[in-house]
């Protein structure tokens, strides 16, 4: 059982990220703050790699009276550049990098990509809602004050008011 497990996870595929200077080059972090990012990265995902899955598990430690699953979702598709439905280390320190210390206008773009969903390069207002509903849902229900069931639908529509 021991020996199966073994062969198993040496064939588990294993991503090493790209160099540390490459990576430091690229993103607003130093080599020092790369490598502790590494090292929580390949302490939650040894793989090297994060599936769909275990992203969502990790992203609900931080929201326990809420439901994240559906906000985790539309987090990993934006940091899933590939689409291919995996994150490694490269993506998540990229958007890592943009969210902390990008401009504005990138941190900007990084989002307008989260909520568009359908990826066509507009956020209509089913999309802004599925986005609401999933923060109203990741908060919970013991949010103060006390939020009322529509209350997604109402932020949406005075946001779109206040845009259009």
């Amino acid at each position: 059982s021991d020996k199966i497990e073994d062969e198993l996870e040496m064939t588990t595929v294993c991503h090493r990220p790209e160099g540390l200077e490459q990576l430091e080059a690229q993103t607003n972090f130093t080599k020092r703050e790369l490598q502790v990012l590494y090292r929580g990265f390949k302490n939650e995902c040894p793989s090297g790699v994060v599936n769909e899955e275990t992203f969502k598990q990790i992203y609900a430690q931080f929201f326990p009276h809420g439901d994240a699953s559906m906000y985790a979702h539309y987090l990993f598709n934006a940091f899933d550049t590939a689409q291919n439905g995996s994150v490694k280390f490269e993506d998540f320190v990229m958007a890592l990098s943009i969210l902390l210390r990008g401009t504005v206008h990138e941190k900007l773009r990084w989002t307008f990509n989260l909520y568009d969903i359908n990826k066509d390069g507009y956020i209509n207002k089913e999309e802004m809602m599925d986005i609401v509903k999933a923060i109203y849902d990741m908060m919970g229900k013991y949010t103060y004050p006390v939020l009322k069931e529509d209350a997604p639908r109402q932020h949406v529509e005075v946001f779109f008011q206040v845009l259009d």
